[in-house]
């Protein structure tokens, strides 16, 4: 009855909650920060040194995880035999021109609907362009982006009072149907994810931070700490898009303009946790199974992580 019954009803309905949040959420914020920078050709400048930047942590965050893992060794004495299989269908392969052409969008209303993530970047960063373009004549359409806005934040800070007993519900599933004997592996998993959290955000991210900045890492955390504790508890960068925003306006004194371009785009495709837990469960998942990995997996995982079209496309394409 609980597992079956109120376990899974809750578990699943706040899954639900989050993928309702999901597309409106990041169309609206990605309007209002494209059409906050104003500037089209500033705003070429800095997406393009955004995104290679983004690219570049991305990459360090795989790697990092990656050695973590075959550190600790977290699939090491599962046994799988208890777990069922699932059936899994394997798509037709797309080539590499029809997959950038499919960021594209044909029908942006049936992109919202099916909730494909980078056809609706592209669109909301051309309809943000435009709009700031027009200025005042589309004032009406842009007070109503930015208050809608306002109000998918606040679902957002709503549905979030419900992640601690979402969560409680999918992990008593889940150790429900594959016992405590997964517990040790799966903590040494869990590990592994914090300790290559760890070095991104203590290693990589401070080093760049003094190189690129100048900034003090030890002042940058303390005034970024109730900003990280609210990911934290969160467990959502979407959650923290306005609170990061505010902090880096009036505690580091960087201009809403780029900050509410930035940030909105970077919770969207600049995932290094998720990069990071991809690259501690490739290597858990193939210890587990008690598949072997060769350097050119371990590059192709870095690759389809850093890529954001290419990871979305494998996850559709291969069922991960």
């Amino acid at each position: 009855m609980f597992v079956n019954g109120i376990f899974y009803v809750v578990g699943n309905g706040f899954l639900r909650l989050m993928q309702m949040l999901v597309v409106p959420l990041v169309f609206c914020s990605l309007v209002c920060g494209s059409m906050a920078m104003g500037d089209t050709k500033k705003l070429g400048k800095i997406g393009v040194k955004t995104l290679g930047f983004y690219l570049v942590t991305t990459a360090l965050a795989i790697t990092a995880a990656i050695l973590t893992a075959n550190v600790i060794n977290p699939g090491v004495g599962l046994d799988m035999s208890s777990i069922q299989a699932a059936e899994v269908t394997i798509a037709e392969k797309t080539s590499l021109a029809d997959t950038i052409l499919n960021i594209i969008p044909t029908n942006p209303i049936q992109a919202l609907a099916k909730g494909e993530m980078l056809p609706i970047i592209l669109f909301a960063l051309i309809v943000g362009v435009i709009l700031a373009g027009l200025g005042e004549s589309a004032e009406t359409v842009g007070n109503f982006f930015s208050q809608f806005n306002d109000v998918m934040m606040q679902m957002t800070v709503v549905v979030m009072k419900l992640a601690p007993y979402g969560v409680f519900c999918l992990i008593a599933k889940t150790f429900s149907g594959i016992g405590f004997d997964a517990f040790l592996p799966l903590l040494k998993y869990m590990a592994g994810v914090m300790i290559a959290l760890a070095i991104q955000c203590c290693v990589v991210y401070m080093t760049m931070l003094k190189v690129f900045t100048g900034l003090s890492p030890g002042k940058f955390l303390k005034k970024f700490l109730p900003v990280m504790g609210f990911a934290f508890s969160t467990a959502t960068s979407n959650a923290t898009i306005p609170m990061s925003i505010d902090t880096l306006s009036v505690k580091m004194g960087v201009s809403k303009r780029i900050s509410s371009f930035t940030i909105p785009l970077g919770a969207t495709i600049n995932m290094d946790g998720t990069a990071i837990m991809q690259g501690v469960a490739v290597v858990f998942a193939a210890q587990a199974f008690g598949i072997q990995l060769t350097i050119s997996d371990y590059m192709t995982v870095i690759l389809t992580a850093t890529l954001p079209l290419l990871v979305r496309r494998a996850c559709r394409e291969w069922a991960l």
